[in-house]
């Protein structure tokens, strides 16, 4: 299509019936793409089923315009956007599940247990898999709730939680690259210190025992699973804001259909990633992996850059 086309199209895009709106948006703050993202989070389970381990985190869509439910994140490197919970999928960073968060209600308290709450809400239906959150989420009565569902939790925790003894917040006559671990029935608290002064603490249902890596810095197991699976919403962030569909826009209702577009494409590569055989290449003589499918997949290389190279280095030997 033409330049000036694009822009027309761009410029009246619209997901709802403007008129109705007023009425439906003093109740609902999603009430601009409600429809629209109700039915593509709905097909996001249904598509695929997860691994044994997956992340629930963040995710932060970088947003400078006017909207009620923005959100100023200093570590992020955005800080300012749309917050959108996300269960993702370790191996895969496939998003499972996400939720936009619209803050609190007009005139109501601050929500108590927000995080237990979240993670209860972005893992329901799931059993026999880890979860792997940090320290917002994490608690001892979240981890009691996910074992009711046969779910493990690990994750990082605040010092400030009353169920933590005081022997892992002690830190002052502790030697560096120490571990102390303490055990419940079926939890475990673990406290590392890398270094002098600084204390990192772990709840985990996974772990039993006070294993410990063999590596220099003889990190516990329990941070080395924990490192190993908390950055997958992060490689989605990363995968999909590479190459993206976005365009300068101060309405927000375009800015959520735009990552749903970003994020749907990366889907897609995961799909036709997972379906090539193992150790499959492309052969002319009509052998092995067909040429047909690896075209589809150049093409998607195109558009999503080096977000192929990183699914191949984490699907494929």
């Amino acid at each position: 299509m033409t330049y000036t086309k694009f822009r027309l199209m761009n410029t009246t895009l619209r997901f709802d019936d403007k008129l109705m709106r007023p009425s439906r948006h003093r109740e609902d703050k999603l009430a601009p793409i409600r429809s629209l993202w109700e039915k593509w989070t709905h097909r996001l389970p249904m598509l695929c089923n997860p691994g044994e381990d997956v992340c629930v985190d963040e995710q932060l869509v970088p947003f400078r315009g006017r909207c009620k439910f923005r959100q100023y994140i200093p570590s992020k490197p955005a800080k300012y956007g749309l917050k959108i919970w996300v269960t993702a999928d370790v191996e895969t960073s496939y998003a499972w599940r996400c939720q936009i968060y619209t803050g609190k209600a007009a005139g109501s308290a601050a929500e108590v247990g927000q995080g237990k709450r979240v993670v209860l809400e972005m893992t329901e239906g799931l059993q026999g898999i880890t979860v792997t959150c940090d320290h917002f989420f994490t608690s001892y009565a979240l981890v009691q709730e996910l074992l009711k569902r046969k779910v493990a939790l690990v994750g990082t925790i605040r010092r400030n939680k009353p169920e933590l003894p005081s022997k892992l917040l002690q830190v002052r006559q502790r030697a560096a690259l120490s571990s102390l671990f303490g055990f419940t029935k079926n939890t475990t608290a673990m406290s590392y210190i890398p270094k002098r002064g600084r204390n990192v603490l772990l709840l985990s249902s996974k772990h039993r025992d006070p294993a410990v890596t063999e590596e220099e810095k003889r990190k516990p197991v329990i941070i080395a699973d924990y490192n190993h699976c908390k950055g997958a919403v992060d490689n989605l962030d990363k995968v999909v804001g590479s190459y993206s569909c976005r365009r300068m826009t101060h309405r927000w209702p375009q800015v959520l259909f735009h990552n749903m577009i970003d994020v749907s494409a990366f889907m897609h590569l995961c799909f036709l990633l997972l379906w090539i055989p193992p150790g499959s290449k492309p052969s002319p003589s009509g052998g092995g992996f067909s040429w047909r499918s690896w075209g589809d997949l150049w093409c998607l290389q195109k558009s999503c850059g080096e977000s192929i190279h990183l699914v191949h280095r984490l699907l494929l030997p």
